[in-house]
This record gives structure tokens, sequence and C-alpha cells, in this order.
């Protein structure tokens, strides 16, 4: 194993990986991707071994040793490769960096999951409305800037747009457009999916929102 031998335990449909690939990306990382293929069922023996809390994607494995947790390794990335640093310098523009990100972390996904996964209508309803609440305040954080952190594609920008192949499904099942409601921010992903290490990282949309109607079947949503 030589230097800076990097290894990333994946999953195509997982979010949290996507964004992992965008900061490698970014950063020019060169790494290899180890694919799970059944995280239900049949979760290998080396993810186990590297993540046994948690037993989830991804894992980063730096020189053999294990990094958790997409956040976690992002930051893990930036600073063993300081290069091209993906936070801001200024301790307080870093502090707000950290606050949005754990918003993300905390809230987008969860709420957009909670759109595919209702049966009843006026659930549905329900979570379109919190999942677009949680949107209107990424959007003003936003506000007219090219990222979230100015004209700098950076920490942020990478953990909201892992989470996007997944908006399309959100959006089919819970009747809604993002762009008509904050079309800024439907402007930044856009903007953002041009980059070639975002659209070379992440999962074509409609191959999400096939994965999405077939978990909804396998749960009996329809």
């Amino acid at each position: 194993m030589g230097k800076d031998d990097v290894k990333l335990l994946s999953m195509w449909a997982s979010p949290f990986c996507m964004r992992v690939k965008v900061a490698l990306a970014e950063k020019d990382i060169p790494y290899e991707e180890i694919l799970e293929t059944d995280l239900m069922n049949d979760k290998s023996d080396l993810l186990v071994k590297s993540n046994p809390v948690h037993k989830q994607v991804p894992v980063l494995l730096h020189d053999g040793k294990p990094v958790a947790e997409s956040t976690n390794i992002i930051t893990y990335l930036d600073e063993a490769w300081p290069a091209k640093p993906l936070l801001p310098d200024c301790a307080y523009e870093k502090s707000r960096a950290r606050f949005w990100a754990d918003y993300i972390d905390r809230k987008v996904y969860p709420a957009g999951r909670a759109i595919w996964s209702s049966k009843e209508q006026d659930e549905v309803e329900a979570a379109k409305s919190n999942f677009l609440e949680i949107m209107m305040y990424l959007d003003g954080t936003l506000g007219d800037k090219d990222y979230f952190n100015g004209d700098t594609f950076g920490f942020v920008d990478i953990l909201l747009i892992g989470l996007t192949s997944w908006f399309p499904a959100y959006e089919k099942y819970g009747d809604f457009k993002l762009e008509d409601h904050y079309p800024k921010l439907a402007a930044w992903i856009t903007r953002s999916w041009a980059r070639e290490t975002v659209s070379e990282s992440l999962t074509n949309p409609e191959k999400i929102t096939n994965f999405v109607s077939m978990m909804r079947k396998m749960y009996g949503l329809e």
C-alpha cells in the first residue's frame, strides 16, 4: 500500500456517497471506488470491519485507516489535502458553513424521504410543505450569490448538491417543481451540475427516480 492510497466504500444510489465523490473530484484526489451491491441483506466484510458502529457507506479508507460519515469525510479530506480548500479561510464564514452543513444533514434527506414514502395524500402534502420550508431557508442564505460561499463552489455546495439527484423523485411524488417556488436555488442546482466534478460524480436523477419507484412498490405504496 503506497502513500495516499485512497479507497471509497460506496453505493451508487447513496446521495452521501455522491457528495464525497464530488469532494474528491474537486480536490483532484485519485481513489478507487469499491461498490456495495446489497446494503440491506449482504454488507461486505470490509464495510462491517471499517464502520462497525453504523455499518453504512460511505467509508473512506486512507492508507488503510477508515473515516466514516460523509460530512466528517469531507472535513477530513480538507485537512489531509489542504490544497484547493473547500471551507472558507475566515473563522466566522467557516462557522456559518458548518451551521448550514449541520442544517442540511439534519433536514434535507429525511424531509425528501417523507415525501416519496408517504401513502396518504395529507401525509404527502405535509411532507412537501416541510421540504419546501427547508428549501426556503437554503434559498434565503444562498441569496443572489453564485454559490453558498459567494463566487467559490465549496463545502456547503458539495453537501447539498450530492442530495439533488434525488430531488426529481421528490418533485414527482410530491407533485411540485422546485423552480416554481425557489428559482434561485433551482438555478444554483443547474449551475452546480454544469461542473464536471459534479456531473461525473452524481447518479443520473432518472435512475434514482426509477429506484424510488421500485422501493415504493417493495413497500406497498403503489
